[in-house]
C-alpha cells in the first residue's frame, strides 16, 4: 500500500556553517506555494544587504512532488543541488531552504562549497521540528434535510473531519479523509439514498 503521509515543518528554522572566513547562514521556511519564494528571498535581501549569494532550493507537492535550485552565481550545481539534496535526504517536501552566504575573502573550491552548502542546509533542517502530515481528500456532499441525521451519523461513526457545512433550503458540507480511506467513504455515501458525492480539488 502506497503511503498517504509527508513530512514537514510548520515553522521557519535556522541554521550555520563557516569555513575559511565565509559564513553561510541557511533558512527553512514552510512553503505552500512557488510564489511565496521570490517575496521570501526578497526579505532576506533586505535583512543581509551585504551578504553576496542567496542561493535556494524548494520542494512542493504532497505525491507529485514539484522542485527548484538556484545556484544565485555560485558555480553550478555547487549550491542549490546540495541544498536540494538534503531535502530530498530528510524526505520533507512544502519547504524552501535559503542558504546566505558573507563571503570571507578565501575560495573554497568546488567541494568545499559543495560541502558548506549541503552542510548548513541541513543544520536548518536539524533545527526544525519536522512533522508527520496526512495526505487527505476533500468531498462534498449534498443532500436533503431528510437525510441529515444518517449523514452526520455516518460521519461521526466513521471520524470524518467536517471542513464546512451549509444547512439552508438545502444542506451540504464538505469533510476530508485520510486518502487511503477515501474509497471507503465514497462507497459509504453512493450507497445512501438520494445523497450526492463529489470530490473537492485543493
Amino acid at each position: 500500500m502506497t503511503s498517504d503521509k509527508y513530512n514537514t515543518i510548520v515553522t521557519e528554522s535556522q541554521g550555520h556553517f563557516k569555513d575559511k572566513g565565509s559564513k553561510f547562514y541557511s533558512f527553512a521556511f514552510p512553503l505552500q506555494n512557488e510564489d511565496q519564494v521570490k517575496k521570501i528571498i526578497t526579505q532576506l535581501k533586505k535583512e543581509h544587504h551585504s551578504a553576496r549569494h542567496f542561493c535556494f532550493a524548494w520542494r512542493l507537492g504532497k505525491e507529485n512532488i514539484r522542485f527548484r535550485a538556484n545556484d544565485d552565481g555560485e558555480p553550478s550545481s555547487t549550491a542549490g543541488k546540495p541544498i536540494l539534496g538534503q531535502l530530498q535526504s530528510f524526505d520533507v517536501t512544502n519547504i524552501l531552504i535559503v542558504v546566505v552566504r558573507y563571503f570571507g575573502g578565501t575560495l573554497l573550491g568546488v567541494g568545499g562549497l559543495i560541502n558548506a552548502y549541503r552542510k548548513a542546509a541541513a543544520d536548518a533542517l536539524n533545527n526544525a521540528e519536522i512533522l508527520k502530515k496526512l495526505i487527505e481528500k476533500n468531498y462534498k456532499i449534498s443532500f436533503t434535510y431528510n437525510e441529515l441525521n444518517d449523514v452526520m451519523h455516518i460521519i461521526k461513526q466513521e471520524n470524518f473531519d467536517i471542513r464546512s457545512t451549509d444547512f439552508q433550503e438545502n444542506c451540504s458540507l464538505v469533510f476530508s479523509v485520510r486518502k487511503s480511506e477515501a474509497n471507503k467513504a465514497e462507497k459509504i455515501f453512493k450507497n445512501l439514498y438520494k445523497v450526492q458525492l463529489k470530490e473537492v480539488l485543493e
